[in-house]
């Protein structure tokens, strides 16, 4: 049940932008973790958190992608696929999940008051620009040198992973002595 005076969140977590923010700064962040920290106010329910991440075939990532689901999280997947550049001469790969995690957030409108988004991508900033002209309180989560001007100056909280490691960082147990 929800009290009249709770905001409702939702979570939308851009999987390949963040591991790679992630392997920049160093550490990786706790999923189990993120969802308790940005809950942890009692005024705040979530109502949805999204995982969005690129699959080299459809196993990859499989019971990581379980272990999310079974943590409470919406799992969404698009198989990579290969590029070239022919400036560096090399082959990346690329899912390009914007436009679902776009579609979900528009898709989703009314069931929120307020939404964490992880990713530091540019081409969000005109959707977020859109959710808060609908009053939606928009926290940026990414890291120096990965946020896009752009998207830092549409939202209305920026938040760099570095802030918040303490609470949300993959804690290691059997390294943890």
């Amino acid at each position: 049940m929800m009290l009249p005076h709770q905001e409702r969140l939702s979570i939308f977590i851009d999987g390949n932008n963040m591991f790679y923010a992630q392997q920049k700064n160093g550490w990786f962040f706790d999923p189990r973790r993120v969802l308790e920290f940005f809950t942890r106010d009692p005024n705040i329910v979530l109502v949805n958190a999204f995982w969005y991440t690129g699959l080299k075939d459809i196993q990859d990532q499989r019971s990581f992608r379980d272990a999310l689901i079974n943590l409470g999280y919406t799992v969404r997947t698009k198989l990579l696929k290969e590029y070239y550049d022919e400036t560096l001469g090399k082959y990346y790969q690329k899912a390009n999940l914007d436009i679902e995690i776009v579609i979900d957030m528009f898709n989703t409108v009314g069931q929120y008051d307020r939404i964490v988004l992880f990713s530091g991508d540019g081409d969000f900033e005109r959707a977020i620009e859109l959710l808060r002209s609908k009053n939606t309180h928009i926290t940026v989560v990414s890291t120096e040198g990965m946020i896009a001007r752009e998207l830092r100056n549409a939202t209305d909280r920026y938040i760099d992973l570095n802030e918040i490691r303490p609470f949300i960082e993959k804690i290691d147990l059997q390294n943890a002595n």
